[in-house]
């Protein structure tokens, strides 16, 4: 890996890319149902996916997902304390387990010690993320923070003393936020910019989810992989520049509009697993498709859902949009947000290998293989 961090460094950048491969693990959700607990969990802490982009300043939003699923992994201090982290296209700080927290989530994980970091400094600052249900709670510290071999030091950091309960039951320890910089709190760099400022990477990375696998995703910073996709990229401005950010046309089924009429926002989001938008729209969107829970021995009878963007169809087959679950059945991955925004979260990105451009200010969309 050194071998090739220094070749990195005299041939150019747009040579050199660095890949995080992303695991799928089993979510929350998935935990919780096999224990039997889901229904009442999510009664206790309801969901509430759009939490996250209902920014405070001073204060990191994130959300009670029980979805998540992609993790890739991270190091932090000297020598290096390993952590499962979800990159998380709509956040922006670094965050993990600290040694001084024993909620029952920061229990179930990896806990930073920085008494065992020779590189650690404690900035002095405090941290909160706020969540769907609960928060996060900690302080702010400074330490090298090794992404793909490629180590980024003086980094600042969250490290949790509480935890939101449902972190218990995932798979990830903490979060690495990959949204524009100004949305990070208490004024926190972000990794990537610290990267990219660095001459480590160019300012963007591209992401791709396996569909067929738990293996084979993978992170890319300061590149792109054509073997990921198939066709031609597409292009989309962003409408702003603190999440990722787009507009969205419509979205039809059958050739009819049955959402997102007029137009509507949609953030590009790794973070939350389903296609998530306003109550109304989400109910028109499952009934044009047959309902939000389906029979599992429907799903090749069942229309595509099209989300028109910049003038081109992105179309997502029923295999795409339809969970399947050995506890509950089949539902649709469309879910109720209470928002005008949109979001469009890992069931459409498995579908589009998508490129993150921060120098530009652009989505690239292109079909996934």
């Amino acid at each position: 890996m050194k071998a090739a961090i220094i070749l990195c460094a005299i041939v150019a950048l747009s040579e050199c890319l660095l890949r995080i491969p992303l695991n799928k693990g089993k979510t929350a959700r998935e935990s919780l149902e096999e224990q039997g607990l889901w229904e009442e969990y999510r009664q206790q802490f309801p969901y509430r996916p759009m939490a996250k982009f209902e920014f405070a300043v001073g204060t990191e939003q994130m959300t009670n997902d029980a979805d998540l699923a992609y993790f890739g992994v991270i190091s932090i201090g000297t020598p290096p304390q390993s952590f499962r982290v979800i990159f998380d296209t709509g956040s922006s700080n670094l965050w993990v387990p600290s040694v001084y927290c024993s909620s029952a989530a920061c229990n179930n994980h990896h806990k930073f010690n920085p008494s065992q970091s020779s590189t650690f400094r404690n900035i002095g600052k405090s941290l909160q993320i706020q969540y769907g249900t609960g928060s996060m709670t900690g302080f702010l510290g400074t330490d090298v923070v090794a992404v793909g071999g490629i180590q980024v030091p003086h980094q600042t950091f969250g490290l949790s003393q509480s935890e939101a309960p449902f972190m218990a039951h995932m798979q990830a320890d903490g979060i690495l936020g990959l949204a524009f910089p100004r949305l990070a709190a208490s004024g926190a760099q972000t990794v990537f910019n610290n990267m990219v400022q660095q001459g480590l990477v160019q300012d963007y990375f591209s992401v791709y989810l396996s569909s067929n696998s738990a293996t084979g995703s993978e992170v890319t910073f300061g590149g792109y992989d054509p073997s990921h996709y198939t066709g031609n990229l597409v292009w989309i401005p962003l409408s702003s520049e603190t999440y990722w950010q787009i507009t969205v046309e419509s979205m039809t089924v059958n050739g009819n509009v049955v959402a997102c009429n007029g137009g509507c926002q949609a953030i590009v989001d790794t973070g939350t697993s389903l296609i998530v938008g306003p109550n109304s729209d989400i109910s028109s969107l499952n009934n044009a498709v047959g309902g939000a829970s389906v029979n599992c021995q429907n799903i090749a009878n069942m229309p595509e859902v099209t989300i028109n963007i910049n003038g081109h169809a992105f179309t997502l087959p029923a295999s795409a949009y339809v969970r399947q679950s050995n506890y509950y059945g089949c539902s649709t991955g469309f879910g109720n947000g209470g928002s005008s925004l949109w979001i469009l979260g890992d069931v459409f990105i498995r579908q589009y290998y998508t490129i993150f451009n921060m120098s530009n200010n652009y989505v690239g969309l292109a079909k996934a293989v």
